[in-house]
């Protein structure tokens, strides 16, 4: 979106440093009127409006991606967020909780199931979603996908007293080996 925006905008610009080269406009004829019309119309217009339906389109594509949907490759995790830390429950592994790491798969969605336990936080993984706030008493989901195997750093960035500035947490991609190594316990 930053590439489209960009673009528009040179291209706005670099019309308007050609108008002001121009210099004042001559008496008009049927032939100026015909070049005016396309420089407004067909550029400015034309332009503007095909990048931003191409921006449009993607954003709806990849939105539409990211929304929570049941389905047999969606893994569930319940994330709840406390003063200072944060515990992770699997519903393909009852009873078994960590803190302060969530195991998920790569390559395959993830919903996180975001609630608090006192007061508000947010969870927040900015390489792999955007920021969803964890409310008491309330569940909010959250679709992310690691693509690659890895840790990723979250962050609680909801101001919530002293001490926020430490509340974070790691997100722990695992290949297929590893994920169903962590399942059945193999792995911490």
């Amino acid at each position: 979106m930053l590439a489209g925006a960009t673009a528009i905008f040179l291209f706005v610009m670099a019309l308007l440093v050609l108008a002001f080269l121009r210099g004042p406009a001559p008496a008009s004829d049927e032939a100026d009127e015909g070049r005016e019309k396309v420089w407004i119309v067909g550029l400015g217009l034309g332009f503007s409006l095909t990048v931003l339906a191409a921006l449009l389109a993607y954003g709806l594509i990849v939105g539409e991606r990211l929304l929570p949907r049941p389905g047999p490759e969606v893994v569930t995790v319940r994330a709840e967020g406390r003063q200072w830390k944060w515990s992770f429950g699997y519903a393909d592994a009852p009873g078994r909780v960590t803190e302060g790491i969530l195991h998920i798969p790569a390559g395959r969605p993830v919903d996180v199931e975001i609630t608090s336990a006192d007061v508000i936080h947010s969870f927040w993984v900015p390489r792999l979603a955007g920021k969803l706030d964890a409310i008491p008493g309330y569940v909010n989901v959250l679709r992310i996908e690691a693509w690659t195997p890895g840790d990723y750093a979250g962050v609680s960035s909801e101001y919530n007293g002293p001490g926020y500035k430490d509340h974070v947490f790691t997100v722990r991609a695992h290949d297929e080996d590893g994920w169903i190594a962590f399942l059945s316990g193999e792995e911490p």
